[in-house]
């Protein structure tokens, strides 16, 4: 197994990571109507939980309002439900097959709200990033202790993954405070 191989599937599990996070942020709303910030929400549907996008089409139909068109009206009970229990501050509201999301104007509280769960995400990709190192210091070790790198090279393959982790962190911490500034702005 060779140092280049072994850094390459980290560096990907690590961008990996940070690509999730980049996708939550984009559902974290500034006060305008996304598609996007209803993606992380499940819909519990057929004895499964499935994706609201795939119970339903998705529209921004103005700037501050969202509207679902659920596809089986037997879903529109769970369906708004999902939307109201997604920790998001939406009321959604039922019209037929139809739930229209009026998008609140954001006050002080509000984007502090949305900062904390913009931190809780921002915790997520941190620790998904430090499992990868542990996997890569555990694979390292078990090279050594097998006798095909000796102890200088794991030292050296150690050093260079945590080089990677602290870099992938800082990109995080980056993230992470554009996107707070980005809520804050009034």
């Amino acid at each position: 197994m060779s140092s280049e191989f072994n850094i390459d599937d980290l560096k990907r599990r690590m961008n990996g990571a940070i690509d999730n996070l980049k996708t939550e942020f984009s559902g974290l709303r500034t006060g305008r109507a996304s598609v996007n910030l209803l993606d992380p929400i499940v819909v519990d549907a057929y004895g499964s939980t499935l994706p609201l996008n795939q119970v339903g089409t998705v529209a921004t139909p103005e700037s501050r309002m969202i509207s679902v068109q659920v596809w089986d009206k037997t879903l529109v009970g769970a369906t708004e439900k999902a939307i109201r229990n997604a920790g998001l501050g939406l009321n959604p509201i039922v019209d037929g097959q139809n739930l229209r999301i009026p998008i609140p104007e954001l006050n002080e509280e509000r984007r502090q709200e949305l900062s904390k769960v913009a931190g809780k995400y921002a915790e997520q990709a941190k620790i998904a990033v430090r499992n990868v190192r542990r996997d890569g210091m555990d694979s390292i070790k078990k090279l050594e202790k097998d006798g095909e790198i000796s102890q200088d090279e794991q030292k050296s393959f150690g050093e260079r993954i945590q080089k990677l982790t602290d870099s992938k962190v800082a990109e995080i911490d980056e993230l992470t405070a554009a996107k707070e500034k980005e809520i804050m702005q009034v």
